[in-house]
């Protein structure tokens, strides 16, 4: 998605100072402040794991054991890590507004490409209402590669109006107008004749990002309430506490879900993941 990060020189250049820089490791998330629950979508392909000392885990990978995520646990908390860039993302959380809490679904990362070389941007995650998975019975005993190319299944999950949130964690810094500009790019092109309502949706979206700078490990939290709203929120110290912006039009809030889970994903590795997921919970 960040596709428009301005980089001077060749990447590979003493010399090159590109606005994105390498990744670190990421900050204390602060999940202690929140209320952590263990259950789920992911649960039936989770690895097992047994604590051999307090720095180190001993997984055991069970057959139903997901390709695209591997999972540790620490205290009462469980995480899934995306093995291509090592992020965790919590298997369950509360979010602001949300009547319940989200369960993980399937990861994946953005990775563009600069002179020939694969440059990572973000790791992703996608969290459902556990109470959606009821509403999918149509879609019952397919596998992850019909999923994955049934829009129609993507649709219903989009329209039904229960909270689904899309997790981005920054692995690079990089500045909130780029964010933006590389959001926009993908987003505009899907909107074709945008409405007042649409246009001000969009002014609002950046105003969010405008002059911010988001640094490595920063928490972006985009959850679709219903179909016509979505909230935004930005954290660099863990779970927000709060929501920064609300996004009201369909259009835009559609468009963005396509950006991620229509036929042409930026992310590929999060579409096929949560396909995983969802015909796991769907057998």
């Amino acid at each position: 998605m960040l596709g428009t990060v301005a980089i001077q020189l060749p990447i590979w250049l003493p010399s090159s100072k590109p606005r994105i820089c390498f990744p670190g490791k990421l900050p204390n998330s602060g999940v202690t402040q929140y209320k952590i629950h263990t259950f789920s979508l992911l649960s039936t392909f989770a690895h097992h794991f047994s604590l051999q000392r307090k720095d180190r885990f001993q997984t055991h990978v069970s057959p139903n054991a997901s390709s695209s995520s591997s999972s540790a646990s620490v205290g009462s908390a469980e995480y899934i890590k995306e093995p291509s860039t090592n992020v965790k993302f919590q298997t369950s959380l509360t979010l602001p507004e949300c009547s319940s809490p989200l369960s993980l679904l399937g990861t994946g990362y953005r990775e563009k490409v600069f002179a020939i070389i694969g440059v990572k941007v973000y790791a992703a995650a996608l969290y459902l209402n556990q109470s959606i998975s009821n509403k999918l019975n149509a879609w019952k005993g397919l596998s992850a590669t019909e999923i994955q190319g049934d829009s129609s299944l993507f649709d219903s999950i989009f329209q039904i109006p229960q909270e689904k949130s899309l997790q981005i964690v920054l692995v690079r810094d990089v500045d909130g107008k780029t964010f933006w500009d590389a959001l926009d790019e993908v987003i505009s092109p899907r909107i074709k004749a945008p409405s007042p309502v649409d246009e001000s949706a969009l002014s609002t979206f950046r105003s969010i990002f405008q002059g911010r700078s988001l640094r490595k490990g920063t928490f972006i939290f985009l959850t679709w309430m219903e179909p016509s709203k979505m909230l935004v929120c930005i954290s660099s110290d863990g779970l927000p506490s709060s929501v920064d912006a609300t996004i009201k039009s369909m259009n835009v809030t559609m468009a963005l879900f396509d950006v991620f889970f229509g036929n042409s994903p930026v992310s590929p590795s999060l579409k096929a993941s949560v396909a995983n997921g969802l015909a796991t919970i769907l057998k």
